[in-house]
């Protein structure tokens, strides 16, 4: 496991502070409004502002496109470098992207500038998944949909060029576990496997959840009651107990053997630092390579929420220059 910092200490405040943020992220997350997902309406209420978020505005160099699956809201979102549908253009390799939400709430359109982004400056075919969510569409629902756009990628590949051999796994948060939780039961399958894996402060880990020390801790963005209401609406059963089912919490799976190269990144405020930092141990231990990316100052989904930050800019480009080296490798 490689990591850009050495210690891997978590801070333990009780109340976190603005103080305690990296200087650069303090007036993003000043006004920044907690998520409400404890209550339906709350949750409700925020899908149907994140369907108010517009398509993305035409670029010279990516192309966009939605694919419905069926009515029941699944399907993809695929940016295309321009240079890449031509007949003539090479196979390129492709990222399977998931957003985040604590498996509750969030939809794909909230990460179009990012997978824009992304396609434009590494050349890449990027397909953000639109997978339905817990509580109404508990586990395996949203990970089976996940499944769905894999192999549409796969099926696709041929007519858009993309080479199979060559399709990365990643998401954010919430998408972040079901990325690792796909490469997970992909593996298994033994059909075609991702290339690596890029998992930004993913939610790896029910047993977190399920620490009510940490209830008191008021993490930034996304706090444990946050995270005890997603992952039960997830698993349909309170988080931390015994006979989860395989492939459901990425972080209690024990071999990890055989898994695609993984990048985490993290801030070392947010929840979820320990247990992103465990799976990495996991993978590490498990013969998978891991690069391991924490940054200093930096609360849950500062990549997204501060997104114009110098730090967190610097953050998206070494994500970028360690996932094109993976697809170049192949």
């Amino acid at each position: 496991m490689t990591s850009t910092r050495a210690d891997d200490v978590h801070p333990s405040q009780a109340r976190m502070r603005i103080a305690d943020l990296h200087p650069e992220l303090r007036r993003a997350y000043r006004w920044f409004p907690r998520p409400q997902v404890r209550r339906g309406w709350q949750r409700r209420m925020t899908q149907a502002l994140l369907a108010l978020i517009p398509q993305p505005k035409p670029t010279a160099g990516v192309r966009f496109e939605k694919v419905d699956f069926d009515a029941r809201g699944t399907g993809v979102r695929v940016f295309t470098p321009t240079d890449a549908t031509a007949p003539v253009a090479p196979a390129r390799a492709a990222l399977l992207w998931m957003h985040g939400g604590g498996l509750v709430i969030g939809a794909a359109a909230a990460d179009d500038r990012f997978c824009t982004e992304l396609a434009e400056r590494l050349g890449i075919v990027v397909v953000s998944v639109e997978y339905r969510l817990a509580p109404q569409h508990p586990f395996p629902v949203p990970l089976d949909d996940c499944v769905a756009a894999w192999e549409w990628v796969q099926d696709a590949a041929s007519a858009r060029g993309i080479d199979p051999a060559r399709v990365a796994v990643g998401g954010e948060s919430a998408g972040g576990g079901l990325a690792a939780a796909l490469a997970q039961r992909l593996l298994a399958g033994r059909g075609p496997q991702p290339a690596a894996q890029l998992l930004y402060c993913p939610m790896l880990d029910d047993r977190t959840a399920a620490r009510r020390e940490l209830d008191s801790i008021r993490h930034f963005a996304w706090t444990n009651r946050d995270n005890l209401v997603g992952w039960s609406s997830y698993l349909q059963a309170p988080p931390g107990g015994d006979g989860v089912p395989d492939f459901a919490v990425p972080g209690r799976r024990t071999d990890l053997t055989g898994l695609p190269p993984a990048w985490i990144g993290v801030g070392d405020i947010d929840l979820f630092h320990d247990e992103d930092l465990a799976y990495a141990r996991a993978l590490s231990d498990a013969g998978v390579e891991c690069t391991v990316d924490v940054v200093p100052g930096a609360p849950h989904g500062f990549e997204s929420i501060a997104r114009d930050a110098e730090v967190t800019r610097a953050f998206h480009a070494r994500a970028r220059a360690w996932l094109g080296e993976r697809l170049a490798a192949g």
